[in-house]
């Protein structure tokens, strides 16, 4: 197996066990939010807070929102992989005229 190859399945495992560990080490631990832990601590800490700003938009249901968040999540995604597809792109085709320049010589 190539070193890189091997390099890669070691760190998909890695990814994996972050991503599982959390789910044995707070075994009855709520996943909220930041937003709604914020807001916990706020109301815990001045009972007498009132909101000063609302949204501009609510979403009218948990699904829709659930979706929105989503599509952002896959659009920053898609950004994060073409930023990373184009340098290895680049960097191939400067290594490819490197060694054309090798060969002609």
């Amino acid at each position: 197996m190539k070193r890189k190859t091997l390099q890669n399945w070691i760190l998909l495992g890695l990814v994996i066990v972050l991503c599982v560990i959390p789910f044995f080490v707070a075994k009855n631990g709520s996943f909220t939010g930041s937003d709604d832990q914020g807001t916990e601590q706020i109301h815990k800490n001045d009972p007498s807070y009132k909101v000063w700003i609302h949204p501009l938009w609510t979403p009218p249901s948990a699904e829709v929102e659930s979706f929105l968040f989503t599509v952002q999540g896959s659009i920053g995604t898609g950004i994060i992989a073409y930023i990373i597809g184009n340098a290895h792109g680049k960097r191939k085709a400067r290594q490819e005229i490197q060694q054309n320049a090798k060969n002609k010589s």
